[in-house]
C-alpha cells in the first residue's frame, strides 16, 4: 500500500511538472520589422530576458563606411543547424542572404540580428544589397 502511494504521488509531481512547463509555451512573436522571432525571449524587454541572448556566442559583422569589418567572415553550419550571426552598421543598408533569400533592414548606428535553420547546404552570400558589397560566406556541410 505504502508503494501504491509513493507511485501515485510521483505520477502527480511529474503530471504537474509537465503542466508547468507547458504554461506559457508560446515561442513565437511578430518584429517591428515585419520578420518573425522565435525563443523564449521573443517581445520580452525585460533585463533578466535578454541576459540569455547575451551571454551566446553570436558571430557578429561590423560594416563601417561600406565595408565589412577584417573583410569576408566565414560562416560555418552543419545541415540543420540554426543559423545565427549579428549584424552592426554604421549606415542604413538592406542586408541580403542569398540562397536562402531572407533580407533585413539595419538602422544607420543600429544592430539586425538573422536566425534560421540551415536546410540548403552548400555556399551562400551575405551581403549589403544596395552596395554589393559581400560580408559573410555562409558554408553549409552536410
Amino acid at each position: 500500500m505504502r508503494d501504491a502511494r509513493k507511485l501515485v504521488l510521483a505520477l502527480l509531481v511529474v503530471m504537474a511538472a509537465i503542466a508547468l512547463s507547458a504554461c506559457g509555451s508560446s515561442d513565437e512573436s511578430t518584429t517591428a520589422s515585419g520578420g518573425t522571432e522565435t525563443g523564449a525571449n521573443s517581445g520580452k524587454s525585460s533585463p533578466e530576458a535578454e541576459k540569455p541572448a547575451e551571454k551566446e556566442d553570436v558571430p557578429t559583422v561590423v560594416v563601417r563606411d561600406g565595408e565589412p569589418v577584417g573583410g569576408v567572415q566565414e560562416l560555418e553550419f552543419s545541415a540543420g543547424d540554426e543559423i545565427r550571426f549579428r549584424v552592426s552598421s554604421d549606415a542604413a543598408e538592406e542586408i541580403h542572404v542569398h540562397g536562402y533569400d531572407i533580407a533585413k533592414d539595419v538602422p544607420a548606428g543600429g544592430t539586425v540580428d538573422f536566425d534560421f535553420p540551415a536546410e540548403l547546404e552548400g555556399i551562400y552570400e551575405a551581403e549589403l544589397e544596395e552596395l554589393g558589397v559581400q560580408i559573410i560566406e555562409l558554408r553549409i556541410n552536410p
